[in-house]
């Protein structure tokens, strides 16, 4: 069995590798191929891999198995062959994007970013800022990564409200958003990028919102209505922590760099040293799953 990587220290990480399987490095999808494509079954691809990675998939009539290293799929579902079981990353990113989320919630309730700029000039701006403590935050995307930050953000004495696509035990129905909106102080959006939640946070929902809410996009830029949010921001009703845009890169001349109550990031909320090391323990227990004959884990399902 053919299988390629992305990353050569990725193949010392991979833990034990089966007989008979042969790992080869694959590091750029636009770059030279360590071999033929036709033969490859498995295939983990670069984290950030575009297009030219799923175009490829055409090329690799062996394919069985492609394992991303991401936890989004949104480049990828419905757009390879049937054949082809897809295989997300989830349980990689819980500890960093939790991370991300609950520092930009803490650095803007307490106005870090301000206090930034006045560093840069040397100037001694001295005023009270809000508190996390005793906030009311309504994390939109209930899976690993969700409920990791939940975790995280229970002992600054928050109230937290969970929602995701189905209601569960403790977790509320999507269906439910335009109820729970009114009482939210801070919503961090942690939702998959699928038909139905393009654009899901739009005008409407940004107007359910009382005045002073924190919006927080750590998913995918196109959840959020850009130009709604950049009206609700530039009157002042609304502030924003954003790690994802729409369009990704935003636009240097775009306003919401220059929106003192907009603090942005440039996706960079799964980019630790550990998110390597974590993704490709999780290829190697899949590649010797898929080598034994047993199921995945990870499968991404119909309607995900």
């Amino acid at each position: 069995m053919k299988v390629w990587i992305s990353h050569d220290e990725g193949r010392g990480q991979l833990g034990d590798v089966p007989d008979g399987v042969t790992v080869e490095i694959f590091p750029a999808v636009d770059g030279p191929m360590p071999s033929d494509p036709a033969g490859v079954e498995f295939w983990s691809p670069p984290f950030l891999s575009g297009p030219g990675a799923v175009e490829l998939v055409a090329r690799m009539p062996d394919l069985r198995v492609v394992q991303l290293m991401t936890a989004g799929v949104d480049a990828w579902y419905g757009k390879i062959p049937d054949r082809v079981t897809l295989c997300d990353g989830r349980g990689v990113h819980d500890s960093s994007t939790s991370e991300w989320a609950a520092a930009a919630i803490l650095a803007s309730v307490r106005e870090f970013p301000s206090f930034a700029r006045s560093q840069v000039e040397r100037r001694w701006a001295y005023r009270r800022t809000g508190e996390l403590s005793g906030r009311r935050v309504l994390i939109v995307g209930a899976g690993s990564i969700g409920t990791t930050l939940a975790a995280r953000l229970a002992p600054f004495d928050v109230e937290i409200t969970l929602v995701a696509r189905r209601a569960r035990d403790g977790v509320h129905a999507v269906e439910e958003l335009p109820a729970l909106l009114p009482n939210a102080d801070i919503v961090v959006l942690l939702i998959p990028l699928t038909s139905q939640t393009r654009g899901l946070v739009d005008a409407a929902f940004l107007a359910g919102l009382p005045d002073g809410a924190l919006v927080v996009n750590a998913a995918r830029g196109p959840v959020l209505d850009t130009a709604a949010l950049t009206a609700e921001c530039a009157s002042g009703r609304l502030h924003a922590a954003l790690d994802v845009t729409d369009p990704e890169p935003l636009p240097a001349e775009h306003p919401l760099w220059s929106m003192p109550n907009v603090f942005i990031t440039p996706h960079v909320g799964g980019s630790v040293p550990g998110a390597l090391w974590r993704a490709y323990r999780l290829v190697g227990a899949q590649l010797r799953r898929f080598a034994a004959g047993e199921p995945l884990d990870n499968v991404v399902a119909d309607g995900y």
